[in-house]
C-alpha cells in the first residue's frame, strides 16, 4: 500500500472513530459523507448538514474537496452546489492537517467567521455587511428549513438501487421474502 493510500485509510477510521456518523459513498475510502453539527453560540447552532468529502489520491498531500448537500446560508459556501470556499481546505492545506481537523477545527472556524470579503454567495455577503441582525435570522431560518437531522438522509440522486427501499418498508410490503443475502 502506498503511502498516501495509508494515511487516506488512517485518517479515515479517525474520524470514524470520533462522534461524526460517516458514511461511505463507493467501495472505496475516497468518497464519503460526514454529519456536521453547527458550532454551538452561533446562528448554526441546532443546524445538522450532511457534508460531502472526496478525497484526493494523492491525499494528504492535496486538500479534501468539501461540500454541503443540504443548503446552508453562508457568504462562503455556494448556495446551489455546497461547494466551501475555504482558504485553510483549498490553498493552505498542509499534510500536517487530517479529516478530524476539518470538521472540529476548519468548518466549525468557517461558519463562526465568514469572510464576507471573498464571498460564493454574493447575497449573504452583502447582506452579512449591511445587516448582521438580519442576516443572523436568514441562517436560522436555513437551518430551520434545511438542517434538520432527518434532512442529513441518503440523497435520492446518490442512492442505488440496492439502498432504495428500508428494510422496515420492505418487511411491510405484500411480497415474501425468500431469505435474506449474506452481507
Amino acid at each position: 500500500m502506498s503511502s498516501p493510500s495509508k494515511r487516506r485509510e488512517m485518517d479515515l477510521m479517525k474520524l470514524m472513530m470520533t462522534d461524526y456518523k460517516v458514511e461511505m459513498i463507493n467501495d472505496g475510502m475516497q468518497e464519503f459523507y460526514v454529519e456536521f453539527h453547527g458550532p454551538k453560540e452561533s446562528p448554526y447552532q441546532g443546524g445538522v448538514w450532511k457534508v460531502r468529502v472526496e478525497l484526493p489520491d494523492v491525499y494528504p498531500y492535496k486538500s479534501p474537496s468539501i461540500g454541503f448537500i443540504n443548503r446552508i446560508y453562508h457568504p462562503n459556501v455556494d448556495e446551489m452546489s455546497g461547494s466551501v470556499c475555504l482558504d485553510v481546505i483549498n490553498q493552505t492545506w498542509s499534510p500536517m492537517f487530517d479529516l478530524v481537523n476539518v470538521f472540529e477545527v476548519f468548518l466549525p472556524q468557517l461558519l463562526l467567521y465568514p469572510n464576507p470579503s471573498d464571498p460564493l454567495n454574493g447575497e449573504a455577503a452583502a447582506l452579512m455587511m449591511r445587516d448582521r441582525t438580519t442576516y443572523d435570522q436568514r441562517v436560522k431560518e436555513y437551518c430551520e428549513k434545511y438542517a434538520k437531522s432527518e434532512d442529513t438522509g441518503a440523497v435520492p440522486e446518490e442512492k442505488s438501487s440496492d439502498e432504495e427501499v428500508s428494510e422496515e418498508e420492505y418487511a411491510s410490503s405484500d411480497e415474501e421474502v425468500a431469505g435474506k443475502a449474506d452481507l
